[in-house]
């Protein structure tokens, strides 16, 4: 509450300043008789915590004119900033209804007031202002970055296209990276009902977009893999690590799925050998755990994870390396690293295993869009340099 008081005081002084200046300009006793009972009325609420009656009464004493439109303003982006969203809201359509107002007053007052509604969740209501900014050619960079914010809420990704090629012409920087995935996004509803041919072309679009995304890549590979071409599957995901080498883990359960069905396993383990060390993520060494298990015995496999454990030890290797070892005969050493298990699952079901590079958001799955700073692929595998062991 004392913040509130500390935030409202200045609009009570500005009421007041206000006050004493028509007083000034007019020479009327009788409107200073009017007036001055309601400023101190305001206050009186403003000292009793009564916020909301306290806004009504000052918002009531100053007359939108040209010199108190920016206090207007200010006071409903200090509450949009507070979290109290309704107040926000309750200033800004007061302001805008007022018909004293300039052309571009009204337009910063429906700016405000579209990023109340936004902050409310109102989208509709947000977007239909936006519009009405852009057709006054009014602040209209600002309106399509808050429709652009608005459409990917959505999932509205072909609004997204048409608003990121409007916006790329005012920003005069490219916007390629956002756009290849809205074809992305696009690709993968059109692969939900199951119409290739048009994911296909999407996915084209998307690398024409930006030709060094991976998740295209990706996408065709999956593609190619239903058609049963797991040749021409395997040939895009090594293509998606050239462009990416930090992607490969994402990739490794396809790259799998490709050889076992080509019965080239051996192969594949020479290929991800190469990405040993050097900060490669442990899923290429379980990777080739599993083709050594399958191609060659428990206990090569065994052998081959102990020895990377003794030089990049982590969390992940550590488990699998008890796996392998509870299937011994001697039933002691067996229960102990039963027990051991279950202590490294729950620290890794505690450990986010993604993150967002540019903001820091912890996720447990991958999103190729992060939920706090909405930026694009920056979302990655974390690595795990906090579960090594000396």
């Amino acid at each position: 509450m004392q913040e509130l008081v500390w935030l409202l005081l200045p609009v009570a002084a500005a009421s007041g300043w206000w006050m004493a200046r028509r007083s000034a300009a007019r020479d009327c006793n009788e409107s200073d008789r009017r007036t001055t009972p309601a400023y101190f009325r305001g206050l009186n609420y403003l000292l009793n915590e009564e916020p909301d009656k306290a806004i009504d009464v000052f918002v009531q004493l100053l007359e939108v004119d040209s010199e108190t439109v920016e206090t207007h303003l200010a006071l409903g982006s200090l509450f949009r900033r507070r979290g109290e969203v309704e107040r926000a809201i309750r200033i800004h359509q007061n302001l805008i209804a007022r018909p004293a107002l300039s052309q571009e007053q009204r337009a910063q007052a429906l700016l405000e007031l579209g990023m109340d509604y936004m902050r409310a969740g109102l989208y509709d209501r947000a977007e239909n202002l936006f519009l009405e900014l852009k057709e006054m050619k009014l602040h209209v960079r600002k309106a399509l970055e808050n429709l652009l914010i608005i459409y990917q809420q959505e999932k509205d990704w072909q609004s997204c296209l048409q608003t990121a090629e409007e916006l790329e012409s005012l920003v005069k920087e490219p916007l390629s990276l956002a756009r290849s995935h809205y074809f992305c996004e696009l690709a993968e509803e059109a692969l939900r009902k199951g119409n290739t041919e048009d994911a296909g072309r999407l996915l084209k679009k998307a690398i024409s977009a930006d030709a060094s995304g991976v998740r295209p890549l990706h996408m065709q590979a999956r593609i190619a893999m239903s058609r049963g071409d797991c040749k021409a599957s395997n040939k895009l995901l090594q293509k998606a690590v050239e462009k990416d080498v930090r992607y490969l883990p994402e990739v490794l359960a396809d790259f799998m799925e490709c050889h076992r069905r080509q019965s080239s396993l051996p192969q594949l383990q020479k290929y991800l050998q190469g990405f040993l060390g050097n900060g490669m993520d442990v899923a290429v060494a379980l990777a080739i755990v599993d083709i050594i298990t399958e191609t060659d015995n428990e206990t090569a496999a065994r052998e081959f994870l102990g020895d990377q454990m003794r030089q990049h030890p982590t969390l992940k290797g550590l488990l699998r390396l008890i796996e392998l070892n509870a299937n011994l005969p001697d039933l002691q050493a067996g229960q102990m690293l039963v027990s051991m298990k279950s202590h490294v699952e729950q620290l890794l079901a505690e450990r986010p295993a993604y993150q967002c590079a540019k903001c820091g958001f912890a996720a447990n799955t991958l999103h190729w869009q992060c939920p706090s700073c909405r930026s694009w692929s920056t979302i990655r595998r974390k690595s795990e340099p906090e579960d090594k062991h000396s």
